[in-house]
């Protein structure tokens, strides 16, 4: 007669009520549990990493651990973005110097007739170098444009230049120049002093 490989379907018991433990199984449990001694984390990751060989060892009983809490990262500490230095304008005094020749001018950019892309280069690399050379007061010549009410557009386009935060590192401030040097057709432009 051949055995079916099939197990036995067992039907499920209704779970039993908990009881009270005696006070002899109470004293029997404590002393089991003042035997026990409690497995190190790191015996217990040898044991999976490395399980005993040899023939005495019929059956591994592999223990799992219990499952590990998530671990939340603390959050990032934020990285403080570098901070543009804000434009600061002319002070009366530096700019009555500077009209009336007490404070020198130190070096002169005409950008007459440029285009745009050539005057933004010629600016940029006069700012750059003035800032390395240690100046202090530079002008800049943007014209007053054609004659007619309307403004030249570098007059309008080098002020919003000078204000953007590349030029910041070079520039700490601007403001129109004095009549003697071109009025609305110059600017006076402070250069930063270079960090040592």
């Amino acid at each position: 007669m051949k055995r079916s490989s099939r197990p036995p379907v067992l039907e499920p018991r209704p779970s039993p009520r908990r009881r009270a433990l005696s006070e002899e199984e109470r004293a029997l449990w404590d002393t089991v549990a003042k035997q026990v001694k409690p497995l190190r984390k790191h015996r217990a990751a040898k044991a999976h990493a490395a399980p005993p060989a040899g023939p005495s060892s019929v059956a591994q009983v592999t223990r799992t651990s219990p499952p590990a809490r998530p671990v939340t990262a603390a959050p990032a500490p934020r990285v403080a973005k570098p901070t543009v230095p804000p434009l600061a304008p002319l002070g009366k005094r530096e700019r009555t110097k500077l009209s009336r020749g007490r404070s020198e001018i130190e070096a002169r950019l005409d950008l007459h007739g440029m285009t745009q892309m050539r005057a933004y280069r010629a600016l940029t690399g006069f700012l750059h170098r003035a800032h390395h050379d240690g100046l202090t007061f530079v002008l800049v010549i943007t014209g007053k444009g054609r004659s007619g009410g309307e403004s030249g557009v570098l007059r309008r386009q080098v002020p919003e230049w000078l204000s953007l935060p590349e030029f910041r590192a070079f520039v700490v401030g601007f403001e129109t120049a004095h009549i003697g040097h071109g009025g609305e057709g110059a600017l006076y432009v402070r250069i930063r002093r270079a960090r040592v």
